[in-house]
């Protein structure tokens, strides 16, 4: 079994228990006493000539990782994260794989003024509503999490609640997929769920089949600051890093350090 696989099983239980916890009225109830969400496309979006936007990530663990950042706590993190010019905010909630928190998403929402993206395997609307309900400004639609169905109704779903949706993908398949729903923010995941690899060029191989005027974002593997410059030369508006800026002793730090090049080629 895949890890993308095992993760999905154990997700349809997680779900329902959440909603015996808390029904889903509840959640939506709280959802819709939230102030408008922050401009999550805005904040990534770029012109010709523009340095790359930075989606920096709250990242504990992981699959491919194992422990990355055991025990760190979100506001310092996500603090060094916006003074040192991030964009926008990913917090991990998955627990188990990646020993996220749902609380997390509440109390990043607090610590900054960028937007924050709730990161998880989103498979059922009450996921959409608590991420709303929690303050996330946009969520994360996994392509190859998804039937066609699943996807589309998740991401009118998101729309429907105020959030943008960054929609993920992996391959070409995938990519047209996201084009039919009319998806505005794409991610390119250049891990390959099955083996872990990284592929780089994916981005780049996958640009000329994106929806005219989407954004593109890429995703994974990206620890130096010429990936970055890759990927702005390739077509992507944004990154998104987490596990190299969460292993640095000083996560803002490690960002200055990325964006540099970029901002001044």
């Amino acid at each position: 079994m895949s890890i993308l696989a095992a993760i999905l099983a154990d997700k349809g239980p997680e779900v329902e228990a959440a909603m015996r916890a808390r029904p889903m009225s509840e959640v939506e109830a709280i959802a819709r006493e939230q102030p408008p969400a922050r401009d999550f496309g805005g904040a990534l979006r770029r012109t010709s000539g523009q340095p790359m936007r930075f989606i920096c990530e709250f990242k504990r663990a992981s699959p491919s990782a194992g422990a990355i950042a055991a025990n760190a706590e979100p506001e310092p993190v996500v603090r060094e994260y916006e003074e040192a010019g991030a964009n926008a905010i990913s917090v991990l909630t998955d627990q188990k794989y990646f020993d996220g928190r749902l609380e997390f998403l509440s109390r990043v929402k607090a610590a900054v003024t960028i937007p924050v993206l709730r990161k998880d395997f989103i498979v059922h609307p009450y996921q959409v509503a608590e991420a709303r309900a929690n303050g996330a400004d946009a969520v994360l639609l996994i392509v190859s999490a998804l039937d066609s169905t699943q996807l589309s109704e998740l991401y009118q779903c998101s729309r429907e609640w105020g959030l943008r949706a960054l929609i993920e993908v992996h391959n070409d398949a995938e990519a047209e997929i996201a084009a039919e729903i009319g998806a505005e923010i794409i991610g390119v995941n250049h891990r390959n769920l099955a083996t872990f690899a990284i592929d780089l060029g994916l981005t780049e191989r996958l640009a000329a089949r994106m929806p005219e005027g989407c954004i593109l974002v890429g995703e994974s593997g990206i620890r130096t600051r010429e990936h970055v410059v890759q990927l702005r030369d390739a077509g992507a508006h944004a990154v998104l890093i987490g596990e190299r800026l969460m292993r640095d002793e000083s996560p803002g730090s490690a960002l200055r350090k990325m964006k540099d090049s970029n901002d001044t080629d």
